[in-house]
């Protein structure tokens, strides 16, 4: 049974229809993605659904008591909000509590007998282990000090301010819209695990195909107006889209041969006409409509001039940069080649931004050099977006570039042309840029840096709010791209697929380059934490000239024998100090209680990992 359904849903704007009659159900723990192009309604179905905004028809039915959490693409906050008014709701006195004990931590010198207060009406209401949850999903969100104004925030943290607060209130259904913008890639990963447990019922707007494959286990696209379901992984769904559309192509074509002989029969005299042939008349305009419009999916279509390139393009010699006594770049120096495919990755905050703004001459390096080739012509899409004006029209947009602009083949095309090829069709290319979704806006922004045809192209975070259909057409653009590309993006299948080469900021100054993609990457670092904790808990051995590979020695039968033990007792240890958080404790012995857990589990850790090597 369905725990949200859409029943006849339908939606329009200023009297056009994004969608109508849209039927079709969600039941519990299904973890579902919606996809479609740009435009089609993805973010408003999500709306109606989460009810942040009603129906033009039909209506949105749910099982009662269901709690929804909505994360919207661009969240919206009341002025003058702290993080705590928005964390932590009025309503549940847990939260409260914890809200009161962890601001009463931020002080420098905190009342004790609050503290002991606290401490005791927390251990009354058992929720230590629900403040551990918040601080780690905080924390992992990268947001601190509580009583920092929201309107003091940046976009970024904004959105990643709203997921906390989804995740910390856990409700029975989450709808998200782009959860991963603004994330790096660890928090993305732990996100995906968090998402994954528990049974968690998900209705999700997503470019990210890792991301997507790895959450959802089923796929609804919004295409033309309707609904279509497909049971399976992101994988799947393109293997049978890709049959759906092959039936398509050819019912279009009979129907096209079909639609020539009839047009043929209603060209001819008035008298072939009369009151008999109306079924095949009115047959006639329901398969024209069908034809002219079922099947045909334009796509956007990435074609400019690549400004020539010489010889010398971007040398960086030595460059260091400082921030608020923060070294973000430590003496690193590079001389760029043709051809160059690089990505920039790191952790939020180790300086990506700044680097991109060193190498573009926007800011200056405390100490080094940048010197920028006389061909060198740079791109650079901003994560931050298009900025216009709220009155300006989408062609206006362009115009103010260009007029007239030349493609790769060396043909002129005037700037409405241009914007056709981006899927701007007349209507919307004389209407307001504030009208567009905000993945329209990230295309248009990618138009034009394109336009003025770059050799040096910068694209810092494209994917968020593209739909996965532009995403594909960049892709495959980029990838014939013949000039200088470094790409910054949390999106690991598109840095995996374009990138050769990474710059990565390990936020102490230092920028590691590592030949191979993000994957392969990844995969060497977790074999070295591997390697790592083999040496700290494996005593090096001398090496003997016979080695059994298929037996265990006398001893280590008795080792493995004594770690089942050891395991055994450290687990009940752990539970036993666990349990002593909840009985009244002051602040010094809950301190330490913490300090001992942590130490139990590093322990567990070794003695499960020794464990795991002998029983292989």
């Amino acid at each position: 049974m369905s725990i949200v359904s859409a029943e006849q849903l339908g939606h329009n704007f200023n009297d056009y229809w994004l969608f109508k009659n849209l039927t079709f159900g969600i039941h519990q723990g299904q973890r579902v993605a919606l996809v479609g192009i740009n435009g089609a309604g993805k973010s408003t179905l999500l709306k109606l659904l989460a009810e942040k905004i009603k129906p033009s028809e039909g209506k949105v039915v749910k099982a009662k008591d269901i709690r929804f959490g909505y994360l919207e693409q661009d969240p919206q906050f009341e002025s003058g909000q702290s993080i705590s008014d928005f964390i932590f709701s009025l309503d549940n006195r847990q939260q409260q509590i914890i809200r009161e004990y962890e601001e009463l931590l931020e002080n420098e010198n905190p009342d004790v007998d609050e503290i002991s207060r606290l401490t005791e009406e927390l251990s009354n209401l058992e929720a230590w282990e629900y403040e551990h949850k918040i601080k780690t999903i905080l924390g992992r969100l990268d947001i601190h000090h509580l009583e920092q104004k929201i309107d003091t925030l940046s976009g970024g943290q904004k959105k990643r301010l709203s997921l906390a607060k989804l995740l910390i209130d856990e409700p029975d259904v989450y709808v998200i819209d782009e959860p991963t913008n603004h994330l790096d890639i660890d928090t993305i990963e732990w996100l995906e695990s968090f998402l994954t447990t528990g049974g968690k019922t998900i209705l999700m707007v997503t470019h990210d195909r890792y991301f997507l494959d790895n959450v959802c286990n089923e796929i609804i696209e919004l295409e033309n107006g309707q609904v279509f379901s497909y049971k399976g992984k992101y994988a799947y769904y393109l293997e049978k889209k890709a049959e759906q559309d092959a039936i398509n192509s050819t019912v279009l074509a009979k129907n096209k041969n079909l639609l020539k002989k009839e047009l043929e029969w209603m060209r001819r005299m008035p008298q072939a006409r009369g009151t008999k042939s109306k079924a095949r008349i009115d047959s006639f305009y329901d398969l024209e409509k069908k034809t002219q419009g079922q099947f045909n999916k334009e796509s956007v279509k990435l074609d400019v001039k690549v400004s020539r390139q010489g010889n010398q393009i971007l040398e960086i010699e030595n460059i260091s940069k400082t921030f608020q006594g923060r070294k973000i770049i430590d003496g690193f120096s590079y001389t760029f080649k043709k051809g160059d495919k690089i990505g920039l990755t790191g952790k939020n905050g180790t300086g990506k931004s700044t680097f991109l703004n060193i190498i573009t001459q926007s800011l200056k390096p405390d100490v080094g050099t940048v010197k920028v080739g006389e061909t060198t012509v740079y791109g650079y899409y901003h994560q931050s977006g298009l900025s216009f004006d709220g009155s300006e029209k989408v062609i206006d947009v362009v115009k103010n570039i260009a007029e007239f602009i030349t493609m790769s083949d060396g043909k002129t095309i005037s700037a409405s042309q241009l914007l056709t090829h981006f899927l701007f069709p007349p209507k919307k290319q004389h209407g307001f840029v504030s009208l567009l979704s905000g993945g329209e806006k990230k295309r248009l922004h990618l138009m034009k840096v394109l336009i003025k045809n770059p050799n040096f192209l910068i694209l810092d975070e494209p994917t968020n709010d593209l739909d996965i259909d532009t995403l594909n057409v960049l892709e495959e653009f980029l990838e014939n791209y013949p000039g200088v590309l470094i790409l910054v993006s949390h999106d690991r299948y598109l840095v995996d697929k374009l990138t050769e080469q990474l710059f990565v900021l390990e936020g102490d100054g230092d920028v590691n380059i590592y030949n191979g993609n993000y994957s392969s990457y990844r995969y060497e670092q977790e074999i070295l934490k591997t390697q790592g904790k083999e040496e700290k808990s494996i005593p090096v051995k001398p090496e003997k000239k016979e080695v059994s590979t298929k037996k265990l020695t006398y001893k280590e039968k008795i080792e493995l024998d004594s770690l089942e033990e050891e395991i055994s007792s450290i687990e009940n240890e752990i539970k036993n100090l666990e349990e002593s958080l909840n009985n009244n404790k002051s602040p010094e012995d809950l301190i330490e209680l913490y300090s001992k857990i942590e130490t139990k589990n590093k322990q567990l850790e070794e003695k499960s990992f020794r464990w795991m090597e002998l029983s292989e």
